[in-house]
């Protein structure tokens, strides 16, 4: 028996390298160490390490100057993250919630919530957007 294919790579600093890996190769065509440190705000070194950690594991590829390609488990797990990230951002922001407040929460909560409480918010999410007359009675609740 097989077991079932990773949802996320287990630590949330893991996902959040993978998350910047595939928004900065989406974005420029390539990650290098340099840009993830800046937008992590981690040291270079810090970076280098995790980087190394992820290339064991086998969700990159680095090679030392000259950048950081995913890899397909990788890639499928940086996907996760940011279908998570992006489904829980619409679903708050259907209640007014503050950008700012909004950012903090899916931070929080993208690296904890299972495939099945994913799946009810993101139904819930196309329910109310189908339904305006709803929303805006939940939204009006005290």
């Amino acid at each position: 028996m097989t077991a079932p294919p990773r949802r996320t790579s287990g630590s949330t600093a893991m996902d959040d390298y993978l998350e910047q890996i595939l928004h900065l190769i989406e974005s420029k065509g390539y990650a290098r160490a340099v840009d993830i440190s800046r937008n992590l705000s981690i040291s270079q070194a810090s970076v280098t390490n995790m980087l190394r950690r992820l290339d064991a594991e086998g969700l990159v590829k680095h090679e030392k100057y000259r950048g950081t390609v995913l890899t397909e488990d990788g890639h499928r797990i940086a996907r996760a993250i940011i279908d998570r990230h992006e489904t829980l951002t619409r679903f708050l922001r259907l209640f007014g919630i503050d950008e700012e407040t909004i950012y903090r929460d899916v931070e929080g909560m993208e690296h904890h919530v299972s495939r099945p409480t994913l799946d009810v918010i993101r139904a819930v999410a196309d329910e109310l957007e189908a339904n305006p007359a709803l929303l805006e009675k939940i939204r009006n609740k005290p």
